[in-house]
């Protein structure tokens, strides 16, 4: 079995011993039934694993780091994932394996055919959530750095902000005729924009492709929000990164 990773987003070194947040317990105690001088590996961010081993009494848990490793599993592709807010698991899944496929960042974004609404404390819920299955998908697949989880924002508010950011924009649209292959390697970053479980709305799409999103299909078929954007990463990382 794989050593246990826990995100740990403290200060770390050879030598210190670290004291587990209370859900970091639970998990390793209840969920993974881990004892005292189990191996495990904790990260906090800074691209670097810190190997040690469990320990426990009765005023906590603790891990007592005995190494430190470079990790270097982040893709050569800087890839911003714009992705219209779908309901539930649908978005659970897409950030967790968008993670797992290298993404750099991810701006979730409030569209007119987002079918879940959301107010301000809603939302502010809602990103707590993402951010526990951005970092469980980090100590699974084993990056090391943390993909940027942004602020929901609505999209109208998003774009206005930031249309003028010299970077390649890709918008997915089943209706172009332009696939990733026709385009050359990027030489920067990518901001990746796919719509919610409806679509884009036609004056979404309009707006998008005035501020410079260039429209790429992915072959024939109508793919879910869910699907659309974890097949564009991995094409992607096929076509310009480490896959």
């Amino acid at each position: 079995m794989a050593t246990p990773r826990f995100y740990c987003p403290m200060p770390m070194a050879v030598g210190k011993r670290v004291l587990l947040p209370e859900a970091v317990s639970r998990h390793a105690l209840g969920a993974l039934r881990l004892r005292n001088g189990d191996a495990v590996i904790l990260f906090n961010g800074d691209g670097r694993d810190y190997a040690g081993t469990l320990g426990r009494d009765g005023r906590g848990v603790w891990v007592d780091i005995a190494e430190r490793t470079p990790v270097d599993r982040e893709s050569p592709l800087e890839v911003t994932l714009i992705q219209g807010v779908s309901s539930g698991e649908r978005m659970d899944f897409t950030l967790q394996k968008a993670v797992e496929l290298g993404v750099t960042a991810i701006r979730p974004v409030m569209m007119l055919r987002t079918v879940v609404r959301l107010d301000e404390e809603k939302r502010l819920r809602r990103h707590a959530h993402w951010q526990g299955v951005v970092m469980a998908a980090c100590e699974q697949c084993g990056r090391a750095a943390l993909p940027a989880l942004e602020a929901i924002e609505d999209f109208p508010d998003w774009l206005a902000a930031y249309r003028n950011r010299p970077v390649r924009k890709l918008i997915m649209d089943p209706a172009s005729a332009q696939t990733l292959a026709d385009l050359p390697a990027p030489d920067g970053p990518v901001w990746l924009l796919v719509g919610p479980e409806g679509g884009f709305d036609p004056a979404e799409r309009e707006v998008a492709l005035a501020s410079g999103f260039v429209p790429i299909r992915l072959g024939p078929r109508i793919l879910r929000t869910e699907t659309v954007a974890l097949a564009a990463l991995a094409a992607m990382q096929t076509l310009w990164g480490d896959y």
